[in-house]
């Protein structure tokens, strides 16, 4: 069973979508992505530097617009006559997406057309952001120790767990007091790594940003996957367009259980994982927390006939 999976946020590079404009009708999806997302993805996705695109209203819609740009060349659509088509996911089992990758999870698998993916991750961007410079926030992995100690020195700190990846890793939310205090008093045999995002996500301090949603999604009109669908929320199944619609607006303020998902996954039979751009860091927790699974990186078109020989083997 192949599965294909969306990255989250802190996974963008400068100039990470550069060599997939190469492409013949990329250019062109992407200049149509940007306009369903009104942000100028196409500056962003080349030339915009690393502070500009760890900003929460830009890197969310980039990284959704990434993988959505992506999709068509993966699966052979044609983009240069149709640069809006996004195709159906023939032979894939099973799809998940990390955090705001769970947008483009929701689009591939058609619960959401792309215009409106894109609008939907939009208003979460920009209202995550605005809910970040409330208060200053952010988030760090923790890396190894014991589970329990772990827990217990994020509680002592006030931090929230707010993404629990499995593979010994754990990111904690909060104020920049809090996760400064985490640094100089951490679990034992850890490592807490700063990420770049700008705010304490999947905690208490996106509820404005989770009002905004409910008022945008109201005007939505989900449909059922196409395919099954694994939840951040608890490693589900879900293939129900208003449940997912309701699971993507509530997850904004939730704890991402990223264990769960992968264990989930395995429980499933899956034996292949693609993971769309901007790639990686589902594939380094997968290959320490799904053991035996094929995985593959889509980095850069390089990889393309990678990903079909695997889609071919294991769909």
């Amino acid at each position: 069973m192949l599965a294909i999976v969306c990255p989250g946020q802190g996974s963008q590079k400068p100039g990470f979508l550069s060599p997939w404009l190469e492409l013949p009708g990329l250019r062109d999806r992407l200049e149509w992505l940007s306009q369903a997302a009104d942000v100028d993805l196409l500056t962003h996705g080349t030339v915009s530097d690393e502070a500009t695109i760890k900003d929460t209203a830009v890197a969310q819609p980039l990284i959704v617009g990434a993988a959505l740009l992506v999709l068509p060349a993966l699966f052979g659509a044609d983009t240069q006559t149709h640069p809006t088509l996004t195709p159906a996911l023939d032979g894939v089992g099973v799809a998940a997406g990390h955090s705001v990758g769970e947008i483009a999870a929701a689009a591939a698998a058609g619960v959401l057309s792309t215009p409106d993916a894109m609008g939907f991750v939009r208003v979460r961007g920009a209202g995550m952001a605005q809910a970040s410079a409330v208060t200053p926030t952010g988030m760090s992995a923790v890396m190894g120790g014991d589970p329990q100690q772990v827990a217990d020195t994020l509680a002592r700190h006030g931090l929230t767990p707010a993404n629990m990846n499995g593979a010994g890793q754990v990111v904690a939310a909060g104020t920049m007091e809090q996760l400064a205090a985490l640094t100089d008093d951490p679990p034992a045999k850890t490592r807490v790594i700063p990420l770049s995002v700008a705010g304490a996500f999947h905690t208490h301090h996106m509820e404005p940003a989770i009002t905004e949603l409910t008022t945008f999604a109201v005007g939505l009109e989900p449909h059922d996957s196409s395919i099954p669908l694994i939840s951040n929320r608890d490693g589900e199944v879900v293939t129900g367009g208003q449940e997912v619609l309701d699971r993507l607006v509530a997850q904004v303020g939730r704890p991402v259980r990223w264990d769960l998902c992968m264990d989930r996954l395995v429980e499933l039979g899956v034996t292949a994982m693609i993971e769309l751009p901007p790639s990686g860091t589902l594939v380094g927790l997968a290959k320490r927390g799904m053991k035996g699974v094929q995985t593959l990186a889509l980095r850069t078109p390089d990889d393309l006939e990678a990903a079909r020989d695997l889609i071919e083997q294991h769909a």
